[in-house]
């Protein structure tokens, strides 16, 4: 299938490792040039090495991207560096707290806001008017399926709650405009130095196999693949139609129906 988007300039962030390098990974093996985004800069050469075997244009920026104040300059740089965002994937994100509302710090309740949230409706913000300028353009929001359910900290479930709600709000006011906005909602993915990588770590083998059978149909973790394929999917001409959706990726974990 040719997804038609081979030569497009994609930013991806928080893609040195995990959802948003194999993100990045699975956009470069379709010729997309990639813009990659992170706070660890050893894992990020690490993953602009391999991307650049992929005979795609690759470019990297240390950033923290739940420092709001630094993104106008971080667009001002890809743009001159790079040139037009034609797909952004908003990947970063993190949870704090507890899942008691009530001994939740408001101090969590900000960082979480700012990781999850802010940066991405700030992104959003600043990248999407180039692309309804353009006539086209692929939003996709990396939300939880604790954004559409309850599960984890209250802080957590709070943000990603509000960026499905985010993404559906832009995709159905800029439909007309050649701009699909969606997000992808996975469920407990495991993957090197992610928050499931140091549950298994930090617990009995008995906790983590009653967690299994207990939480995933499929008697196992999630893997970081499925969300780089869907998240080159959404980014395709193939997905023209798709906009406001929220698509799960939880090996059947989640219980809600819609």
């Amino acid at each position: 299938m040719d997804l038609g988007i081979r030569n497009k300039n994609a930013l991806i962030t928080g893609s040195s490792k995990g959802l948003g390098r194999e993100s990045a990974l699975a956009l470069a093996k379709e010729g997309v040039n990639i813009i990659l985004c992170a706070r660890g800069i050893d894992d990020l050469e690490n993953t602009k090495n391999e991307i650049g075997k992929l005979d795609v244009n690759v470019s990297s920026y240390q950033c923290d991207i739940s420092n709001i104040s630094e993104l106008n300059n971080l667009i001002d740089k890809i743009n001159k560096d790079v040139g037009d965002i034609d797909i952004l994937v908003n990947n970063v994100g993190g949870s704090l707290g507890t899942s008691d509302l009530l001994n939740s710090k408001i101090e969590d309740f900000q960082k979480v806001m700012d990781a999850n949230l802010w940066s991405a409706v700030t992104l959003m913000k600043l990248v999407v008017p180039k692309m309804q300028k353009n006539k086209w353009g692929r939003v996709i929001n990396i939300s939880s399926i604790y954004g559409r359910e309850f599960g984890g900290t209250a802080p957590y479930m709070t943000a990603k709650a509000a960026m499905i709600a985010s993404t559906k709000h832009l995709a159905m006011t800029i439909a007309k405009d050649g701009v699909t906005v969606n997000s992808i909602a996975p469920g407990s993915i495991l993957f090197p130095g992610g928050s499931w990588d140091r549950f298994i770590k930090n617990n009995s083998d008995e906790t983590v196999s009653e967690f299994i059978e207990r939480n995933l149909p499929m008697g196992k973790f999630g893997w970081p693949e499925p969300i780089g394929a869907a998240v080159t999917f959404l980014s395709s001409m193939q997905a023209d139609l798709i906009t406001g959706a929220c698509i799960n990726i939880d090996g059947g974990q989640s219980h809600n129906l819609f």
